[in-house]
């Protein structure tokens, strides 16, 4: 469970907190000097033994609470916790830099991954909102949010390898969560690759994930070692970032999974549908604002008897 402030700069007021403090301590007093003038309360503290001016610590106390829920509300609290849930909108972010084409996984490793992904939109219930985006260097949406699977299919079957340079996932997860802000379900996407981050921070896709109440599933397809490939007469070599992926996926409420072949990618997405773990949050501002308000009611009535001021 985590706690975030959407308008994070309302929290500077809790520093009027000091000065509610002291004004309260401040009105107390000259309350109390005002009174001397006309009875030796002193006097009565010695004979009863009690004390006749009342530091009012219980109002100060309802008073720095109401301020307190009054601020945090319009701070925009929101509590963020994982939970179960059957309604999910999903993104398909599928990996379609030259490495993909690596045939290490036969017929190639791109191929495979889109195997497994329309295997996995067929087994998604009816009606369930999906979208498919592909990245290298940058990231393209094949196929905008839709409950048409056969829509939905052909576009996978549509990836082609990008020539572009990198692999910008950090754009990739922008480009989902953009597509997905069209849907009225939880948000999750599916993040494919073979390769490292080299564009972009990992702190950078769980924070933008996280601030968007979007969970990162990510699969990374081939081996942590990787080698080096031929594609024609081009050599390379791919490495697979696993403790990236692991970071992405577990700090938004997600999965990882890793496969070197068709049978484990297709495990793969078998596990994540039958994972309904996603992220869910809570607006507190409303609740805030209703505790304020039952405070002022509990405040108004101590100050108009036990704590009223005698004129």
């Amino acid at each position: 469970m985590e706690i975030i402030f959407r308008n994070a700069f309302y929290l500077w007021f809790l520093l009027a907190i000091i000065l509610l403090i002291a004004l309260h301590f401040t009105t107390l007093k000259y309350i109390k000097r005002r009174a001397l003038k006309f009875a030796n309360f002193e006097a009565i503290e010695r004979v009863t033994g009690s004390e006749i001016f009342s530091k009012n610590v219980l109002l100060l106390y309802i008073r720095l609470l109401i301020v307190i829920c009054v601020i945090l509300a319009a701070a925009g609290t929101t509590v963020w916790y994982t939970g179960k849930s059957s309604n999910v909108d999903y993104v398909l972010a599928i990996d379609a830099s030259s490495s993909m084409l690596a045939q290490d996984i036969m017929p190639n490793r791109l191929e495979t991954a889109k195997d497994s992904a329309i295997a996995f939109v067929d087994s998604l219930k009816a009606r369930t909102e999906i979208a498919v985006v592909s990245f290298s260097g940058s990231s393209f949406v094949e196929q905008e949010l839709t409950s048409d699977l056969l829509n939905v299919k052909n576009a996978i079957r549509g990836i082609e390898v990008k020539y572009v340079g990198g692999t910008d996932i950090l754009d990739a997860v922008v480009t989902s969560v953009s597509v997905l802000f069209k849907g009225k379900n939880l948000k999750a996407v599916i993040l494919l690759t073979d390769g490292q981050i080299n564009v972009g921070t990992i702190d950078e896709i769980i924070d933008y994930a996280r601030k968007n109440a979007v969970t990162i599933h990510t699969i990374g397809l081939g081996t942590v070692s990787g080698g080096k490939m031929q594609i024609g007469d081009i050599g390379f070599s791919s490495e697979l970032d696993e403790d990236a992926l692991k970071s992405i996926a577990y700090n938004t409420g997600g999965g990882y999974n890793q496969a070197k072949n068709k049978d484990e990618l297709l495990k793969a997405y078998k596990e994540i549908t039958s994972t309904t773990n996603v992220k869910l949050s809570f607006n507190a501002s409303a609740t805030l604002l209703f505790i304020a308000l039952f405070l002022l009611l509990i405040e108004w009535f101590l100050i108009n008897t036990r704590y009223r001021t005698l004129p």
